[in-house]
């Protein structure tokens, strides 16, 4: 049963001090890392250039050796010995998966490389990767479960979904995908985070209610949740205080 947190490494803007924000960061992660399982390293979410996830997972994971990390890998900015050279860094820090995603188009404009998560996890697997780390896909919240042959094919350990909404989305995930680990992702409900939600179209009041039940129920379907808080992480950590 684990309880998963995601954590956005810090944007980097003009003239900002690169070496405190990170302190910053790793600070928080020790905070909540007391109130959960494990944490999920984001790469660029919505395409906009951040610290690397393996700059701030090695500080972590000497801060802290025994927090497991997964960590995102975008395929869309990179060229297949790009991310062969990531994984490779992932494995020797000691990350246990990796979620293999296609990513927010780049704000800086560059050129999509046109690898595509499903072929590059298979392509992993051939080099002998998955007996090394686990590899993951992102999958929709609501799929056409007839149109993810390719995802299936792949085999990897298992899927994050993008944001729930609704136990009747995780039981037909958890249903459609035996045989695979599952990991919901789910947005903690706060002022602060109304516009994550309105940007996902989360209807924020009905979402809101019962929240603590809805974890703890999907929590029970699948034995892993992802909590994602992009801008309260004080609340998120105050809600950790009351164990699901």
């Amino acid at each position: 049963m684990t309880i998963r947190y995601e954590a956005n490494p810090p944007k980097i803007v003009p003239d900002a001090d690169v070496s405190e924000l990170i302190v910053k960061f790793v600070d928080k992660i020790k905070i909540i890392s007391k109130k959960c399982d494990a944490i999920h390293l984001t790469e660029n979410v919505l395409g906009f250039q951040r610290v690397s996830p393996i700059e701030v997972g090695k500080i972590i994971k000497k801060e802290i050796p025994n927090l497991p990390i997964t960590v995102s890998l975008r395929v869309r900015d990179k060229e297949e010995n790009e991310v062969i050279e990531f994984v490779e860094e992932c494995v020797s820090i000691g990350f246990d998966g990796i979620l293999v995603l296609m990513g927010d188009p780049s704000q800086s404009g560059k050129k999509d490389s046109g690898l595509i998560p499903s072929r590059t996890v298979k392509m992993l697997k051939e080099k002998g990767f998955d007996g090394k780390i686990d590899l993951y896909l992102s999958i929709s919240n609501k799929p056409n479960f007839e149109k993810i042959g390719k995802k299936i094919d792949a085999k990897p350990k298992g899927f994050m979904t993008q944001v729930v909404q609704n136990l009747e989305q995780v039981q037909k995930l958890n249903e459609n995908l035996k045989g695979f680990d599952v990991i919901p992702i789910i947005l903690y409900p706060s002022q602060k985070n109304e516009k994550s939600a309105k940007f996902l179209n989360l209807d924020f009041e009905e979402y809101s209610k019962n929240f603590k039940d809805f974890v703890s129920k999907t929590h029970e379907i699948t034995g892993d949740v992802l909590l994602t808080s992009p801008s309260d992480f004080n609340g998120l950590n105050e809600f950790l205080d009351n164990k699901i």
